[in-house]
């Protein structure tokens, strides 16, 4: 398939694009600066400003899926939401954060007393996008949250999926490997199951 991978140089999106890559698709890589993109076989780096709403556009369009993985601080998701939908491209996945899932019923982990505070802003702005992309009606969107602690490890392979809840292990411990969140999401565009959904991935 044809994909484009928004924030492509970051630490969620390099791995996603390293994986997307190792499967064979064709990936635009847009980040703010290009340069910073590994260069992999399959993959075009190009330069692009998610504050730039027709330029996004133009650069999604004739993808058959485009990923936004970006922090929710430093863009607009209602200029990325439109960008998506004016560009037609066939599917939108986000890369999602731990703060908008739920701890009991009805109740986020970002409105949890123990959330940490340097992180409170950016969960908050992760659960408007949520909420936005929940009443888009012409969007085939698809929200992904990793578990609580996002960080840089192992590609398994082995991790459990979710909804709306916040997966833990045994040992109440709530992560993710971007490596392993990488391939939940590509697995996710390969074998379409969460087609105007957010779920999860955890170990």
């Amino acid at each position: 398939m044809k994909i484009a991978v928004v924030g492509a140089s970051g630490n969620a999106g390099s791995r996603i694009v390293a994986e997307l890559a190792r499967r064979g698709h064709a990936i635009t890589a847009i980040a703010r600066h290009p340069e910073n993109i590994a260069k992999l076989p399959h993959v075009t780096a190009v330069a692009g400003d998610v504050h730039d709403q027709p330029s996004m556009t133009r650069l999604l369009s004739g993808h058959d899926a485009a990923i936004s993985s970006v922090h929710f601080l430093d863009s607009d998701p209602a200029k990325l939401v439109a960008a998506a939908r004016d560009s037609k491209v066939g599917r939108y996945l986000v890369v999602g954060g731990a703060g908008s899932l739920e701890v009991a019923p009805g109740v986020r982990l970002v409105t949890t007393p123990g959330f940490p505070v340097q992180y409170k802003a950016e969960a908050e702005k992760g659960a408007a996008f949520l909420d936005l992309l929940s009443a888009e009606k012409q969007v085939n969107w698809t929200f992904l949250s990793p578990s609580a602690l996002f960080i840089a490890g192992e590609r398994t392979g082995k991790f459990r999926l979710g909804t709306d809840q916040l997966l833990t292990g045994p040992d109440g411990k709530s992560w993710i490997s971007f490596e392993d969140f990488a391939v939940a999401l590509a697995d996710e565009i390969e074998h379409p199951a969460h087609i105007r959904q957010r779920f999860t991935v955890g170990y």
